[in-house]
């Protein structure tokens, strides 16, 4: 499996939280959502946006943006407009008194904004509830990041708003899908743009040595590694291995898997019907005593108490929430 794909995967895409909006000026958005991570993709006309302590950027058609929760933002047609929507967590969305706006400003099928015919359309995906295997990846990114059209070249912006106004069978699967690949395709291109900027196992990935590893690592988490086997699949020592791995990635072979391994069953200890003993065998525990000690050594609560804390209404992912 691809190391960033890796990261990516999990149950966190049946969270997300997509919308078309259709914004005619003036306007401005707060977001106080708090969602870990927002794309905001622009299919007409511009926007602005900024963090509370960062410059206002511009946003083009076929620009995108991506913004790393918790700390707030603002999205507006100019800089330094009055806000007039606050979308709180849930995505609830409010006038500046207070005043719902969900259902007043529905347009249609996931389509929401101020005028039917307005010159600016923006795509808005929201991941609201991320995967444990997705910290990594967070941690890794500023907290707000931009990609201008000249600097990617995809047909996912157009593709993806094709598909959010349709309402047929299947179709959250289908645009949960379209999200995560944009996404993909945004920090891919971002990382390229920016190396210096990416994160150890990122440009590890690249590393002829270190790179085939992290592949084998994130292929088969279940598989009983040791710093002597992946040694032996790279075609180096023991000790050349650990020293070229901690170099590139910054942490030694064997921690990088623990990690994985528990985030992994972090994610999947949410999943329904889901139990510590038929998680341990799949992130490469052979008893469910050895994930719960290795978990709760880590982590300081046993898989139990994660998986409680997770579903606190009991067993089971969170569906996506109705969209305005």
């Amino acid at each position: 499996m691809d190391v960033l794909a890796g990261l990516l995967d999990g149950p966190r895409a049946r969270g997300a939280f997509l919308l078309r909006a259709l914004m005619q000026p003036p306007w401005s958005m707060r977001i106080l959502d708090e969602a870990p991570l927002t794309l905001i993709a622009i299919v007409r006309g511009e926007a602005w946006i900024a963090t509370d302590d960062g410059e206002a950027v511009h946003l083009g058609a076929g620009d995108i943006a991506v913004a790393t929760g918790p700390d707030p933002y603002t999205v507006a047609d100019t800089p330094g407009r009055t806000t007039d929507i606050v979308v709180y967590p849930g995505q609830a969305c409010r006038s500046l008194s207070g005043e719902p706006l969900e259902m007043t400003m529905r347009l249609g099928v996931r389509t929401w904004g101020n005028d039917p015919d307005s010159s600016t359309v923006m795509l808005i995906g929201a991941y609201e509830s991320l995967g444990e295997i997705s910290q990594s990846l967070l941690s890794s990114l500023p907290p707000l990041l931009t990609l201008a059209r000249d600097q990617w070249d995809t047909p996912l912006i157009p593709l993806l708003n094709d598909e959010v106004a349709n309402d047929e069978p299947g179709q959250s699967a289908v645009l949960d899908r379209l999200l995560d690949l944009l996404l993909i395709a945004a920090l891919r291109a971002w990382f390229i743009r920016n190396e210096t900027e990416a994160p150890g196992w990122y440009r590890a990935a690249g590393d002829p040595i270190v790179g085939p590893v992290l592949h084998r690592i994130h292929d088969r988490l279940d598989a009983p590694w040791t710093v002597a086997r992946l040694a032996a699949e790279a075609g180096l020592s023991r000790a050349a291995l650990a020293k070229r791995f901690h170099t590139l990635v910054g942490k030694p072979p064997m921690t990088y898997v623990t990690e994985r391994r528990l985030a992994l069953a972090a994610d999947l200890l949410r999943e329904p019907g889901a139990t510590v003993a038929s998680v341990a065998p799949q992130v490469g525990y052979g008893s469910p005593f050895a994930l719960s000690t290795a978990f709760k050594r880590q982590r300081g609560i046993t898989p139990q108490e994660h998986r409680a804390a997770a579903n606190p209404k009991g067993p089971g992912v969170r569906p996506i929430r109705p969209t305005p």
